[in-house]
Order: structure tokens, then C-alpha cells, then sequence
């Protein structure tokens, strides 16, 4: 663990991109009308919106050393921080099993997995690593993580729903990652899906890997050598955009809902290189470039500031939108959400458009909720 003398402002700012980059796509007007790069691959391949939680598990990872690291200098013994964390983790995966009870409350097929519940497993199997070893037993246990999924990705015979037995079949239902879903969750997978699950049990073992990228990521932002650290950051993150390429066309394809080991790696170079141009503006950069920097993205700053808190608020604000109806034109019921893009439905722009402008009304309202938090210094850390 490390204590760095001051706090990283492109940490701050790289987490706040996160945040508002997952609010925007989470968030657009009318899910039928998207601009391509606001929606996920819809299998093997990526896009902009395939980008956004390695980002946000990358910058959970990269805190991780720095607040554990200094709650130890503080005083607080080992066995304390691991407390103290997984609480933190079960209120996370709580909350996000909540927001899963919306709008439905339905026992019998309330979806278990979830976003927020992933983030949680992550910093939970992470934790041990960051708590009683360095940057090195963070290495190992990414490398380990990344290769058990791809051998149970490759090796293991599955059968999928109908029988067929089959290893290495990296279609939907059919890998080894949903039979033990399956096994798991039974009805209680993603409801689009049914028969597989994107924030699934065996996924959660690459994601962790991406997540103790971003440990070793702070390690080395926070030692003391060498002085300049975003050319090493930039140069990393090429290397491991091109090892993600090379990977997706020799072992494993580029693929968020299998969280594959090329996209792993190929998804850790992005955020590498985003942390470096941050980091080269504002932490690196002379007196006059780094305040214009800090300016300039305090916005992001403050974004990341409740970033967790945020994603979950925007989450219950989305599903009381769709769960809450009012009166429609014709005196129908409606979702409110529906009345209120309404307007936006009405602009004379195309539907994609309209859906984007909702999806930014929806972040700027965000915004303010944190600028609300930021301004009266009330941070939630869950």
C-alpha cells in the first residue's frame, strides 16, 4: 500500500469521465434509436460504450492502494481494512439488488447480477491483494484471473440449454461462464437474456483482473521514481492496446459480455492512455498548464468526487421514470419517462439525435446532483 503526498487530480477527473460517460450511455432517450458507438457490441467487437466500465473498475483499482494506503498509515491494522471493505462491498452489492427490485419486485425472477453488484465482487477478491501485497502479488493475480476464465472459456465442455455439449462455443448461452449461471442463478439471469448473464459469476474473474490493472496503475503513479510518469503511462497502454489486438486474433475475441482476456488487456491499454493524458495535464504539467487543466475538467472532478453514489442514484432515477405513469396526450396511461421525451421526440432532429439530447438533459440534471454534493462537502463513499 501507498500514501501519496498529495491527491491525484487526474484520478479524480479520470474517475469523474467514467461516471459521466456511464450515466450517457446508460441513460438515452429511446433505447431503438442509438448512435452506434452509444450501444454495446452485440457480441465480439466494441465500441465507445464497451469502453466505459473498464474505465470505472480501473479507476476503482487505482484508489484502492492510495485510501487503503493511507487509512494504514493512520493506524488502522489489516484485518480492520479487510472489514471495513467488505462491508463496503456488501452495501454496494445491496444496493445495486435493490435497484433490481424496480420496477417489478418480483422474488421469483429478480435479476441477481448487476453492474454495481460486479463492482463489488471485484473490490471484495481485490482487497486481499492490496491489504498484504504489492504491485507484484496484484500481477500475479491478474495474470492468474485472466487465464483460468480463458481456460474455462476454451477448454471446459459445457452443455448449453438444449444439450449440446460443446468447448470453446463462445456464443450467447453457450460459454462456460453461462452454464455456471445457470447452475447458479437459475431465473434470476438477465431478463433479455434468460439464458446467460453480461455481469455474470466466471466474468467477474477477468473483471477483477482489470480492476488490479488499475492497483498496480496506482502503485506506480504514487512511487517516487521515475519523477514523469504519464510518458510511461502512455507508453504502457499502446503496448497493451496492441497485446488486446493480438490476443482478439490469436486466442480470444474482443468481448465486453464475456469480459474475454483480449478485452481485458485491449480495455486496460484505453484506460491507461486516458489516465496519462490526465494525468500529463494535471499532475505533471508546469505551474500555469496544470491549473488551466484542473479548470478546465473540474467538472469531471466533481462528477468523480460521489461517483459510485451518482451511478446509483441515476440508476433509481431512470426506474422510477419508467415505473411512475402519468396521463398520455390521449388520457392513457404513460411512463413518465415517456411524457418528458416527449418534447425531445417532437425536435426537428433525427431520432437518434433526440434520444442523445435526452441522454445529456439526463446526465446535466446528474451534474447537478453532484455539484449539490460537492458544493456542501458531502461525499459518499457507499
Amino acid at each position: 500500500m501507498v500514501m501519496p503526498a498529495e491527491r491525484l487530480a487526474s484520478l479524480d477527473a479520470f474517475r469523474g469521465l467514467a461516471i459521466a460517460s456511464m450515466v450517457l450511455v446508460n441513460n438515452p432517450g429511446d433505447w431503438a434509436h442509438l448512435h452506434p458507438p452509444l450501444a454495446h457490441a452485440a457480441w465480439h467487437g466494441w465500441t465507445f460504450t464497451d469502453l466505459v466500465f473498464p474505465w470505472f473498475l480501473f479507476a476503482a483499482g487505482l484508489a484502492m492502494p492510495i485510501s487503503l494506503g493511507r487509512r494504514a498509515a493512520a493506524g488502522d491494522d489489516k484485518a480492520g481494512l479487510l472489514a471495513s471493505t467488505a462491508k463496503r462491498a456488501a452495501i454496494i452489492f445491496l444496493v445495486g439488488l435493490a435497484l433490481n427490485f424496480i420496477p417489478d419486485f418480483d422474488l421469483a425472477t429478480i435479476r441477481i447480477p448487476g453492474v454495481l453488484q460486479r463492482i463489488a465482487l471485484c473490490v471484495l477478491v481485490a482487497t486481499p491483494f492490496v491489504i498484504w501485497g504489492g504491485w507484484r502479488s496484484a500481477l500475479a493475480g491478474a495474470l492468474a484471473f485472466l487465464a483460468v476464465h480463458s481456460v474455462g472459456l476454451l477448454a471446459i465442455p459445457v452443455a448449453d440449454t438444449n444439450g449440446l455439449v460443446a468447448a470453446g462455443a463462445l456464443e450467447p448461452g453457450r460459454d462456460f461462464g453461462s452454464r455456471i449461471d445457470r447452475a447458479v442463478f437459475g431465473p434470476h439471469l438477465w431478463a433479455k437474456a434468460k439464458t446467460w448473464d453480461p455481469e455474470g459469476l466466471w466474468g467477474t474473474l477477468p473483471a477483477t483482473a482489470s480492476l488490479l490493472a488499475g492497483v498496480i496503475t496506482g502503485h506506480f503513479v504514487t512511487a517516487a521514481r521515475p519523477a514523469r510518469k504519464a510518458p510511461w503511462l502512455f507508453a504502457s497502454g499502446a503496448f497493451f492496446l496492441v497485446l488486446g489486438w493480438m490476443l482478439d486474433a490469436a486466442l480470444l475475441p474482443i468481448n465486453k459480455n464475456l469480459w474475454t482476456a483480449s478485452y481485458a488487456v485491449f480495455m486496460t491499454g484505453w484506460s491507461l492512455v486516458a489516465l496519462a493524458a490526465f494525468h500529463a495535464a494535471m499532475d505533471e504539467a508546469g505551474t500555469g498548464t496544470r491549473r488551466a487543466a484542473r479548470r478546465l475538467a473540474k467538472p469531471l472532478t466533481i462528477y468523480g468526487m460521489n461517483a459510485l453514489f451518482l451511478f446509483a442514484f441515476s440508476g433509481l432515477v431512470a426506474r422510477a421514470l419508467n415505473a411512475i405513469k402519468v396521463a398520455g396526450a390521449d388520457g392513457n396511461p404513460v411512463a413518465l419517462k415517456a411524457a418528458l421525451f416527449a418534447p425531445f421526440r417532437a425536435l426537428p432532429v433525427s431520432p437518434e439525435n433526440a434520444s442523445l439530447a435526452w441522454a445529456i438533459a439526463f446526465n446535466l440534471a446528474m451534474f447537478a446532483v453532484a455539484v449539490f454534493l460537492w458544493r456542501r462537502r458531502w461525499f459518499i463513499k457507499a
